[in-house]
C-alpha cells in the first residue's frame, strides 16, 4: 500500500503534470495568434517562437481567479531590425495581441 508521503507525491507530480499540458496547449495557442496578427500585418515572425515574460494570477469577466499570461515574440519589417510584439491571455482567452510602433517599408 501507499503511506501518506507517497500520495501527496503522486498528487504533486500529477498536479505538475497537468499544468505543464495546459501550459503547452496556451503557448501554443499564443503563437498561433502572433503567427496570424504577423501575417495580417505583413510582417514577419522570428525564430518561430514566444516565450512566457510574466505570469500573474487575475479576475475574469465573471470574477473566477485565472492565469494572466504575458507571451513576447520578435518580429521584423525588413530583416534589419527586431521588434517585440505580445499576446496577453487570460485563462485560455487571448485577451490582445499587439505589436510594438515599427517602420513600414
Amino acid at each position: 500500500m501507499f503511506d501518506l508521503q507517497s500520495i501527496v507525491w503522486l498528487t504533486c507530480i500529477a498536479i505538475f503534470i497537468y499544468y505543464w499540458r495546459g501550459a503547452l496547449l496556451v503557448k501554443d495557442r499564443a503563437y498561433h495568434a502572433a503567427q496570424k496578427r504577423c501575417e495580417e500585418m505583413q510582417v514577419q515572425l522570428l525564430d518561430e517562437n514566444v516565450y512566457l515574460r510574466r505570469l500573474w494570477f487575475k479576475r475574469n469577466e465573471l470574477g473566477k481567479l485565472s492565469l494572466w499570461r504575458a507571451f513576447y515574440f520578435e518580429f521584423t519589417v525588413s530583416g534589419a531590425d527586431r521588434y517585440f510584439g505580445r499576446v496577453i491571455m487570460l485563462g485560455s482567452r487571448i485577451t490582445q495581441v499587439e505589436l510594438d510602433p515599427h517602420r513600414v517599408h
